[in-house]
């Protein structure tokens, strides 16, 4: 095997710490109007943390951002370099004055539009200062979420990409157009830009090589990306991954961890970001209907002993999707 560019299929989901829980939900279901797919808790450690899922209509993979609220334990990170910096999506062509005057009226703070690599672009943030970006991309013909607000000719469809902030470029260039099988296409002054198999949406990472930047932390905390994961078919092709990636010397690589709705293993990229693989063949229609997702508070077969002390814990949460608390 050369490369595992016919084995990853592009991204599969990203997750980022973030501070309140009922504001993390406010901001992704309602201001950016992606839709509430799964509200679980974080599977490691024994403090009760939410784990939210939103996602296109369809909750397809290559949609899905997740984040963990921090505000309650009071963990933060420190953003800086070896980090994803910004996660970008797509929106239909000509939609990005909506988009700017949307951002201007809920307070948003936003960026100018752009032009990066033949495509315009809004930069935004998160209320606890997370970079995002809104990507014009005519080509993604995945099916948006469509609130009341936001109508399809501006939604959101899912992921163009990730934007990794790195201080040294040549290892992570290796790492990436080497073992991962992406493909430099592109390069515009600090920024370049890789794709893998057909490219395009969810199918692109970009480096922003800031050599100067401080190292930003490692932890899973509010304020920072924690990981993105790429999609692999199912078990047998994420061993394939973990065996290869291994035997090319990157020996730190993790076990395969099941996260209920798919496994998982991890790797940190020689740029410090850290990596995910993910399979695709569970789901998160295991435990509710597609047509319920994200409606109440869920939570894995080895957490519901804990029920009870989980649910006392928590904040309460208002899904503004659905006005249904989640206890």
């Amino acid at each position: 095997m050369e490369n595992l560019s016919g084995i990853i299929r592009g991204i599969h989901h990203v997750t980022a710490g973030v501070e309140g829980a009922q504001e993390d939900v406010d901001f992704f279901a309602t201001i950016v109007g992606q839709r509430l797919v799964k509200q679980t808790v974080l599977m490691d450690g024994d403090v009760p943390i939410y784990h939210f899922y939103y996602g296109n209509q369809k909750a397809e993979i290559g949609t899905i951002m997740t984040s963990f609220p921090f505000k309650q334990s009071g963990v933060y990170g420190r953003r800086g370099s070896g980090q994803i910096s910004i996660t970008g999506f797509t929106v239909p062509e000509g939609s990005l004055d909506f988009w700017k005057n949307r951002f201007e009226q809920k307070n948003v703070e936003h960026g100018e539009i752009e032009e990066r690599f033949g495509q315009k672009r809004l930069s935004f943030f998160h209320p606890c200062g997370l970079g995002f970006e809104l990507v014009e991309d005519p080509n993604d013909q995945r099916e948006a979420y469509i609130s009341e607000e936001i109508s399809e000719e501006y939604a959101v469809k899912g992921f163009h990409s990730v934007t990794m902030s790195i201080r040294e470029v040549d290892e992570q260039m290796r790492f990436f157009t080497g073992p991962m099988g992406f493909r430099l296409t592109g390069q515009d002054g600090q920024y370049y830009q890789l794709e893998i198999n057909e490219g395009g949406a969810a199918k692109t990472i970009n480096f922003k090589h800031e050599p100067d930047l401080p190292q930003g932390s490692w932890i899973n905390g509010a304020g920072i990306v924690h990981h993105v994961a790429f999609a692999v078919a199912d078990d047998e092709e994420m061993n394939k991954v973990r065996h290869f990636i291994e035997g090319l010397g990157y020996t730190d690589i993790s076990e395969i961890k099941d996260r209920h709705y798919f496994h998982s293993c991890y790797v940190r990229s020689p740029g410090g970001i850290l990596c995910e693989f993910s399979t695709s063949d569970i789901g998160l229609a295991i435990d509710e209907s597609i047509e319920d997702l994200g409606s109440t508070l869920l939570l894995p077969p080895w957490k519901l002993d804990e029920k009870e002390e989980i649910f006392d814990y928590l904040e309460p949460v208002v899904n503004p999707q659905i006005q249904k608390i989640n206890k």
